[in-house]
């Protein structure tokens, strides 16, 4: 009986053993195959849109400012005291706004970036997840993100040109 149970045992360890080097492993840098897609060139070129957006209103905000503050201080010793205070609170009241807006303008980059960015990384992660099960892969690592301390490179397929591939994107020459 007790050699029934070794037995036994001994099949299964060998049989999980032997499952555990069946099994595929990949890798891929999701972060290069998000770069390599045409979409992120588009996302960029909106982000830039966006970015001049702002800057415009934030030069203009500046040039009201420094118009006002070029006259407050041209006109210091002529006006009176009641339009000095009011000239130096509406100053203040500027300044106020254009921190506000910068705060406020930083924000709304980041959420637009966020906002661009996901349907990007959600199509690398569709075609990821469709390449490693057509080819029966059991885990893929994003070399990316940092996570592994070590992996053998050789030991792990690297999955990026089937993803490239699916996505349609054709690899540049190097000028």
């Amino acid at each position: 009986m007790k050699k029934a149970i070794k037995l036994t045992l001994a099949v299964v360890l060998m049989m999980s053993a032997t499952s555990l080097f069946a099994q595929k492993f990949g890798r891929i840098n999701t972060q290069e195959i998000v770069v390599s897609m045409p979409e992120t060139k588009e996302m960029q070129a909106n982000m830039e849109t966006f970015i001049k957006d702002l800057q415009n209103t934030m030069e203009t905000m500046n040039v009201e400012f420094n118009t006002k503050l070029q006259d407050f201080q041209k006109n210091f010793n002529t006006d009176s005291e009641a339009v000095r205070d009011m000239k130096q609170k509406d100053l203040q009241s500027l300044q106020e706004r254009r921190e506000q807006f910068e705060a406020a303008a930083q924000s709304e980059v980041q959420k637009k970036q966020s906002e661009l960015a996901a349907p990007i990384y959600e199509k690398a992660k569709a075609a990821i997840d469709k390449v490693a099960a057509a080819n029966g892969y059991l885990a893929v690592f994003d070399t990316s993100a940092g996570a592994l301390i070590y992996f053998d490179e050789a030991a792990l397929t690297d999955l990026a040109p089937a993803v490239k591939q699916e996505l349609g994107i054709t690899d540049a020459p190097a000028e």
